[in-house]
C-alpha cells in the first residue's frame, strides 16, 4: 500500500507542479509581469522571473529571464523593476533543456517541477509599462539585509556572508564557488542543515541558559520546552528569511523534530528521526529524491547517526577522569573520524551527480565546520545586532577574518595535487551498490551491519575499473568529443573550437579528464574540409573510420552515400539522406532527437543515450523511450574492419 501511495504521489505531484515547455525557441518582442528579482553582482546580472502568455497558444508561462547589467542599467534594477511590474523586454527564449550527454545535468526535468517554461537572456533595455506594487515585505526585508552585509563587508567575504546570511548566493564569484566545492565546504554556501542547527542551537542553549539565572521562571516553567519554543521560532523565521529553499525546509523540519525530541526528554539523534524528516519532506517534494541535496544532506545525517550508535565509539567518548587536554585530543579524533565517515559516505554522490570529488575535505571540514559554526554564525547575528546601534564593525571584522580562512583554507586543499577525483559518468546499478551498502550500514546495528561494505567495495572497484567513453556525441550533434589515449593520459578532441565554456567544460566533465581540449582539425589523426571531418581510431587491435559533418552546405548525395560506404560511424547535426549507409551507426538529426545526446564505447560496443534515463515522462522532449529508437541502431560489426582513404 505505502509503495502504490508513493506511485500515486510521485504522478500527483508531476501532473500538479509540472508546466510543458514552449514547443520551439521565441526570439522577439515580449510583455509580461515581474514575479520576482534576483540581484546577482558576482556574475554583473539580474535574474527576473516573469509571468507571461505563450505566443500562438495564449498558455499562460513562467519564464526566467536574465539581464546584464550594463544593458539594463539603473532601467532595469530594482529601483524601477519591482514585483508587480508590467514589462516589455527582447530576448531570445529557450525551452529548458535537457541534458546535453548521459549524465549530465537535467535542467528540463528542475524546470518542469519549478513551473518554468522557458529561460533566456535580455537582449536590450526592460522597459517599465506599469509600475508594480513593489516587493513583499520579506522579499524587501531580504534584500535590504543582504545589500547590508555586502556594504559592511566588501569583496568576495560580504558575498559569502550574505549567502549566509540572507541566502542570497549571488555575491559569490565562480572561482570561490568552485574553490570551495573542490575542497569539499560547497555545503557551507547552501543554506541547509548545518546553518539552520547553528541558529537553532544558539538560540536554544542562550535561552536556557538565561532563564536559568532567574529562579521565579526556572521553578514555574520547563525551561526546555520554553528554548525549544523560542529556538523553533528563530529556525522557521531563518528558514522564511533566507527564502524557504527545499534544502532549508528540509533541514528545518529535521531541527524541529530533534526541539520535540528533546522538550519531550526522548533521544534527539536516531534513525526514526531521520526517517520521519524524510518521510515529510518527501511528502510535499518527491521529486527532490532524484536531486543530489536531498540524497547528500540525508546521507550526512544517517552517517552520523550510525557512527554515533556504534558501542566502540561510545566507549571511547565516555566520561572519565582524565586531564582537560587528553578529553580534548578525543573529541579532536571523534571530528577527524566523522570528517571522514561523512567524506566517504558523500563521495560516491558527489562523483554520481557532478563527476568530480574533493578527496581533502575531511581536513577541510575540520577547520572550516567548527568556525562557521562557533564563529561566524554567531558573530554575524551578533553583528546585525550591534549595528542597530552601530556598533558592529568590530564583529564585522572578525566575521570577515573568519570567512577569509575558510576561503584560503578552500583555496589551499583545492590546489594540492590530487584534491579533486574525477572520474566518467557513473552507471546506475554502480550508484545502487554504493546506496545499498551505505543504508545497510547506516540501518541495522552490531556486527551484521559490517555487511554493508560488501556492495561498497564492489561499487568501489567498479567505479575503479570505469574508463571513459570514446565518442560524446551531444544532442544537437554539433558538439563532438573524442577521446584520445596519449602519453600523458587521455585528452579530448573537439570537432568544433567551441566559445562556450559550459560545452567544453561539460565534456571534459562527463569524460574523466582535466585540462584543455584540443580542437580536433588540427590534429594528425583527422582529414578535415569545410564540409567533413574523417577520423581514424585504433582501440583494442581494431580499427574505426568516422565521419563528422561540420556545416550547413548542399553536398553531393551520390559522393556523401560513397563516403557513408567507407566509414563505420556518421555522425551530423542535420538530417542525412537514407543513402548514407555506414556500417554500424548513422547518428545525425533523425536519430539524436529520439535518443539525445550519446556515448559510446567503441570496444565493448556500448551504447549510452539521455533516452534511457527518461522514460515517458512530460520532461522529455521526445516523449519516446530508448527502446523506440534501439531498432535504428544495428549491433556493432563484429568483422574487424581496415580503414580506408
Amino acid at each position: 500500500m505505502l509503495f502504490a501511495a508513493g506511485c500515486l504521489l510521485v504522478w500527483a505531484r508531476s501532473e500538479i507542479a509540472g508546466v510543458p515547455p514552449i514547443a520551439r525557441p521565441l526570439y522577439g518582442e515580449f510583455t509580461g509581469r515581474v514575479i520576482s528579482i534576483e540581484d546577482q553582482p558576482a556574475t554583473e546580472r539580474y535574474r527576473y522571473l516573469i509571468a507571461m502568455r505563450e505566443p500562438g497558444s495564449n498558455r499562460a508561462i513562467k519564464v526566467r529571464l536574465n539581464v546584464a547589467y550594463s544593458d539594463g542599467g539603473d532601467g532595469a534594477g530594482p529601483t524601477s523593476v519591482a514585483p508587480g511590474s508590467l514589462v516589455r523586454f527582447t530576448a531570445r527564449l529557450m525551452p529548458p533543456a535537457p541534458p546535453m550527454l548521459p549524465g549530465a545535468y537535467n535542467f528540463a526535468r528542475t524546470a518542469w517541477f519549478s513551473g518554468l517554461a522557458a529561460s533566456g537572456t535580455s537582449l536590450g533595455m526592460v522597459q517599465v509599462i506599469e509600475a508594480g506594487a513593489g516587493e513583499s515585505l520579506l522579499s524587501r526585508v531580504r534584500r535590504r539585509l543582504s545589500g547590508h552585509v555586502r556594504r559592511q563587508l566588501p569583496g568576495p567575504e560580504g558575498g559569502i556572508a550574505a549567502a549566509l546570511a540572507a541566502g542570497d548566493r549571488g555575491g559569490i564569484a565562480e572561482s570561490d564557488a568552485q574553490a570551495m566545492r573542490d575542497s569539499g565546504l560547497a555545503h557551507l554556501l547552501a543554506i541547509s542543515g548545518l546553518h539552520v542547527s547553528a541558529i537553532i542551537g544558539l538560540i536554544y542553549f542562550a535561552t536556557i541558559r538565561i532563564l536559568a539565572l532567574f529562579p521565579a521562571l526556572a521553578l514555574r516553567f520547563r525551561l526546555p520546552v520554553v528554548a525549544a519554543a523560542s529556538a523553533a521560532l528563530a529556525g522557521i523565521g531563518y528558514t522564511m528569511l533566507t527564502g524557504a529553499q527545499v534544502p532549508t525546509v528540509r533541514s528545518c523540519a529535521a531541527a524541529l523534530l530533534v526541539l520535540v525530541a528533546l522538550a519531550l526528554g526522548r533521544a534527539p539523534l536516531s534513525v526514526r528521526m531521520v526517517g520521519v524528516a524524510a518521510f515529510v519532506v518527501l511528502l510535499i517534494w518527491p521529486e527532490t529524491v532524484m536531486g543530489p541535496s536531498f540524497q547528500m544532506s540525508f546521507a550526512a545525517v544517517l552517517a552520523i547517526v550510525g557512527l554515533s550508535s556504534s558501542s566502540s565509539l561510545r566507549r571511547f567518548l565516555g566520561v572519565r577522569e582524565e586531564p582537560w587536554p587528553q578529553r580534548a585530543l578525543r573529541w579532536l579524533a571523534m571530528l577527524m573520524l566523522s570528517g571522514l565517515v561523512i567524506e566517504s559516505v558523500l563521495m560516491p554522490i558527489a562523483l554520481f551527480h557532478f563527476h568530480r570529488a574533493g578527496i581533502l575535505g575531511a581536513f577541510a571540514n575540520m577547520i572550516a565546520i567548527p568556525l562557521t559554526t562557533f564563529a561566524i554564525m554567531p558573530g554575524i547575528i551578533l553583528a546585525l545586532a550591534l549595528d542597530l546601534i552601530g556598533a558592529g564593525e568590530v564583529v564585522w571584522w572578525a566575521v570577515g577574518k573568519a570567512i577569509a580562512l575558510i576561503l584560503a583554507v578552500a583555496q589551499h586543499v583545492s590546489a594540492q595535487p590530487g584534491a579533486v577525483t574525477l572520474l566518467p559518468a557513473m552507471d546506475a546499478p554502480v550508484y545502487g551498490l554504493f546506496i545499498a551498502g551505505g543504508l545497510w550500514l547506516s540501518l541495522w546495528s552490531g556486527r551484521i551491519r559490517l555487511f554493508g561494505l560488501i556492495p561498497a567495495v564492489m561499487g568501489s572497484f567498479l567505479l575503479a575499473i570505469e574508463k571513459p567513453p570514446d565518442l560524446l556525441i551531444a544532442g544537437d550533434g554539433r558538439n563532438v568529443g573524442i577521446v584520445e589515449p596519449s602519453a600523458g593520459g587521455e585528452r579530448l578532441l573537439l570537432l568544433r573550437d567551441s566559445q562556450s565554456d559550459y560545452v567544453r567544460e561539460n565534456l571534459l566533465e562527463l569524460a574523466g579528464l582535466r585540462g584543455d581540449a584540443v580542437y580536433l582539425p588540427e590534429t594528425t589523426g583527422a582529414r578535415c574540409n569545410a564540409d567533413f571531418c574523417t577520423v581514424h581510431l585504433r582501440r583494442e587491435a581494431r580499427d574505426w573510420l568516422l565521419l563528422l559533418s561540420r556545416s550547413h552546405d548542399t553536398v553531393p548525395e551520390r559522393a556523401l552515400a560513397a563516403a557513408c560506404d567507407r566509414v563505420d560511424i556518421a555522425i551530423s547535426d542535420r538530417w542525412l539522406p537514407r543513402s548514407c549507409q555506414p556500417r554500424w551507426i548513422k547518428a545525425d538529426r533523425g536519430l539524436l532527437e529520439r535518443t539525445g545526446g550519446l556515448s559510446i564505447d567503441l570496444t565493448s560496443g556500448r551504447i549510452r543515450s539521455v533516452a534511457q534515463g527518461q522514460g515517458q515522462h512530460g520532461w522529455w522532449r521526445s516523449g519516446q523511450a530508448w527502446q523506440d529508437a534501439e531498432t535504428d541502431i544495428p549491433p556493432m560489426p563484429q568483422a574487424p574492419q581496415a580503414p580506408q582513404p
